[in-house]
């Protein structure tokens, strides 16, 4: 990932309501969730929500289908995955893989 796009998704991220959408999008996983339903779940009003899920198509980190008169939102696991790798790609000297295995000892915990 680019560091243009990333700051874009960082961005887009950086708002609680949209950052709560992105999270209700992750957990629905590929089946996805109507904009109706991702709007009572979070209690924004739909057009309210309407401008923040703009926000997180433009930023590429969901996606939209039509099924009949619903529009499904679906979370961009390739994108949300760039950006964790994009991250994550200089931790523990370049190895990410040990981050995972080994949690740096002393200081702050994550």
């Amino acid at each position: 990932m680019e560091i243009k796009k990333a700051v874009t998704a960082l961005a887009a991220l950086a708002q609680e309501t949209r950052l709560s959408a992105f999270r209700a999008l992750v957990a629905a996983g590929d089946m996805g969730m109507p904009a109706g339903e991702i709007a009572a779940q979070l209690g924004v009003p739909p057009n309210t929500l309407s401008f923040h899920l703009k926000e997180l198509t433009l930023a590429g980190l969901i996606t939209s289908r039509s099924e009949g008169r619903f529009v499904i939102y679906c979370a961009d696991f390739s994108t949300m995955r760039g950006l964790i790798d994009y991250l994550s790609e200089e931790c523990c000297g370049g190895h990410p893989e040990l981050c995972l295995t080994n949690p740096p000892t002393g200081g702050t915990t994550r």
